[in-house]
Parts: structure tokens; C-alpha cells; sequence
């Protein structure tokens, strides 16, 4: 061959287009002595082999680094197990049979639910849509059908509410009114016979417990008499007003002591005397004579209860 066309590595020639080698030499050692530039590029050696027949093989010589020739030489140590095509002939691929994929499996409950589904679907129909005379003619039909039903009447009251309220109202208020007359009337009662009889008469504000008043208020000239009697039971007093000039000691002497003599209490409460005897009493405020006789069995501070609630 051509040197232009192979080279030679560690004593091994090598084609340049295929890389491949040429011969399967062993490998020579190779000298470890550095060598000189000017024996790397001498000019080349003889041949010493002329008959190769007859001669005896030529011992190598230590390899010196080839001429490096610009595109073709190749100065990298490469491995036996390297080349640059791949080997030939090239031995098909063994073909791998695909493995096919599972399928999905749907879940049983996903399964029902699609059948209720699927069935529901086949039962409904589409429904055309009515006309407007047809629903009419429908809703009258429905109407005639319905048996007639009269609608109850309505009370008066119900049709005029205003006039509900404002009796009950006025009826309410009538009912308050009554209620303070009757809480009233006594101190009215005294009051307008105080009037006819031309004192100052007064109704007391506190009563005996079980007494109530007794009958209308009597006066005549200058007297007011309110009478009293127990609500269980025969017992009664009377409480009269009369006009009068005298004073706490003449009531002693001309009323009290010639009733009862020296059978008395006297009560001192709220610049008052009060004589108190026999359940009974007597005394003077502002000219005015007060004196409550009867047969209650009143206790002394009953009595004094009474005067000054006057």
C-alpha cells in the first residue's frame, strides 16, 4: 500500500479512510531514549531487504514517530476496541414485541349510577310546548270543573277595623273612668256636701281595715256626717263634722267629761289632742269639731290613724 494512504501508530499501520488496521503485529517496544529532531526528520532509510527469499527477516528498529502528513496523518494513541464505522455487516436490531396497555376498568358503582342514568334519560320524552289557548282553554276547563264554593261573609267587625279600635278604645277608657268614679265618689260625695252644708268637711284618707262606707254622705246646716259599717257583722260608727268655736280644753270640759266624766285617753300626734273613750273620740282642728261615735270596737290607734289622715 501507499504510505499516503495509511499510518502507522506504535508500529502498527492503520488505514486512513477506515481506520481500520492493516496487519495484527505484536506491538513493539518502544524506546524510552528521547531521539533528536534532526533523526525524526532525516531523510528516509534504505531498504535492507533485497531477496526477501533468501535473507533473513530484518529486525525493526525502534519506531520513530511517522511524517506527519497535513489531513492524513493522525498522532492520537487509539484503542483496538475504537474504530470510526461501525463493523461489518451490521446485525439488525432484534425487534421488541410492544407490550399492550391495560384498558381502564371502570368502577361498579361508576357502572350503576351510568345505567340509572342512561334509563332515566330513555323515560323522559321531550314535551312540545303549549300554546297560549291552549293553557287558557286548560285553566278555564280546570275552573268549571272545581265545585263553587261561596266565600264566607265577613263580619262587620272585620270590614271595619277602624271602627274596632276605636271602640275598644273608648270602651276602655269608659271602663277607667268608671273604675276612678267609684274610687272617688266618696271624697266627691263629701265634697259637694260640704258644700251644701258651708264647712270645710274632708273624706279621711285611711279606713279601718273591713269597714267601707255606709249610704250616701248626709249634712245639714254647718254638719257633715259620713257613716261606716264593718263589711262581716253588726258594727258601725260615724265620723261628723260640725263647725265650732271652741278649743281643745272646752271640748274637755263641755263634750268629754259630761259623756264619760274622767274615763278618757288623751293623744297628743301632730299638734292634735284627740280624747278617745269607749271606742269613741273627740277633737278640734282649724274650728272645726271632729267626733266618731258608733259601736265599732276601735283601738286607739285607729282613732289616731283617722284624725290625722283628715
Amino acid at each position: 500500500m501507499d504510505k499516503t494512504k495509511t499510518v502507522t501508530i506504535n508500529g502498527q499501520r492503520y488505514d486512513a479512510h477506515t481506520g481500520m488496521p492493516i496487519n495484527r503485529a505484536k506491538p513493539l517496544k518502544v524506546a524510552t531514549k528521547a531521539t533528536s529532531a534532526a533523526g525524526i526528520h532525516g531523510a528516509p532509510q534504505k531498504s535492507q531487504t533485497l531477496v526477501r527469499r533468501a535473507t533473513k527477516k530484518p529486525t525493526v528498529a525502534a519506531a520513530s514517530r511517522p511524517i506527519r502528513t497535513p489531513g492524513r496523518s493522525m498522532d492520537i494513541a487509539r484503542s483496538s476496541k475504537i474504530s470510526r464505522f461501525a463493523p461489518h455487516p451490521v446485525k439488525p436490531l432484534a425487534k421488541t414485541v410492544p407490550t399492550p396497555d391495560i384498558p381502564a376498568v371502570i368502577h361498579p358503582t361508576v357502572r350503576k349510577l351510568n345505567k340509572f342514568r342512561a334509563a332515566k334519560l330513555a323515560v323522559v320524552t321531550p314535551q312540545t310546548p303549549k300554546l297560549a289557548q291552549g293553557i287558557k282553554q286548560e285553566a278555564i276547563t280546570a275552573a268549571l270543573a272545581k265545585p263553587a264554593v261561596k266565600a264566607p261573609k265577613k263580619s262587620f267587625f272585620k270590614l271595619n277595623p277602624r271602627f274596632v279600635n276605636i271602640f275598644s278604645i273608648s270602651a276602655a277608657i269608659i271602663i277607667l273612668g268608671v273604675y276612678f268614679t267609684y274610687i272617688n265618689m266618696p271624697s266627691w260625695s263629701v265634697h259637694v256636701a260640704a258644700g251644701q252644708a258651708g264647712i270645710d268637711a274632708t273624706y279621711p284618707e285611711y279606713r279601718p281595715d273591713g269597714y267601707s262606707l255606709d249610704g250616701p254622705v248626709t249634712y245639714n246646716d254647718g254638719q257633715v256626717t259620713i257613716d261606716f259599717a264593718a263589711n262581716t257583722g253588726s258594727s258601725k260608727f260615724s265620723l261628723k263634722q260640725s263647725k265650732s268655736s271652741l278649743d281643745s280644753s272646752a271640748v274637755l270640759d263641755s263634750i268629754v267629761r259630761k259623756k264619760v266624766g274622767d274615763k278618757y285617753i288623751t293623744n297628743q300626734e301632730r299638734g292634735l289632742t284627740i280624747y278617745t273613750y269607749d271606742g269613741n273620740a273627740t277633737w278640734v282642728n282649724a274650728g272645726i269639731l271632729y267626733s266618731i261615735d258608733g259601736n265599732a270596737p276601735l283601738s286607739s290607734e285607729q282613732i289616731r290613724r283617722i284624725a290625722t289622715s283628715l
